[in-house]
């Protein structure tokens, strides 16, 4: 079994689709360990990128549109307009309660992650 640190973006990204491919796996199996290493080394990761505290709600749904692929206009059409989408990237407008449950059903968001305090610059 070749299993390698994730240090970077797209190593976090290649083990995530490897997840996605052994999920199911019986546990006793050599594919089952391999999941469940993967699964840790990417907590490990995730916690690393996200625990610093510094990321804030935007910084989180920008880093998870990059890790992702998705654009704006992704996000656009999870938060209802371009306007409203663009407003929250460049932290014109506060990410409401509706949004935060939005981002977390379809996008598997944390809500967690979005409802920390956070500056908006004003208009």
């Amino acid at each position: 079994m070749d299993i390698k640190p994730i240090v970077t973006d797209q190593d976090y990204q290649d083990a995530l689709k490897q997840i996605e491919r052994l999920w199911g796996a019986d546990p006793a199996s050599e594919d089952g360990t391999r999941l469940d290493a993967l699964a840790t080394l990417v907590a490990a990761y995730e916690e690393k990128q996200w625990s610093g505290g510094e990321a804030d709600p935007v910084d989180t749904i920008r880093a998870h549109m990059e890790w992702n692929g998705y654009t704006q206009s992704d996000l656009a059409k999870v938060l209802g307009s371009r306007s409203r989408a663009s407003e929250i990237l460049n932290r014109r407008r506060a990410l409401t309660l509706e949004m935060i449950q939005r981002l977390d059903q379809e996008w598997g968001l944390p809500a967690s992650l979005l409802v920390k305090p956070y500056s908006i610059i004003a208009a």
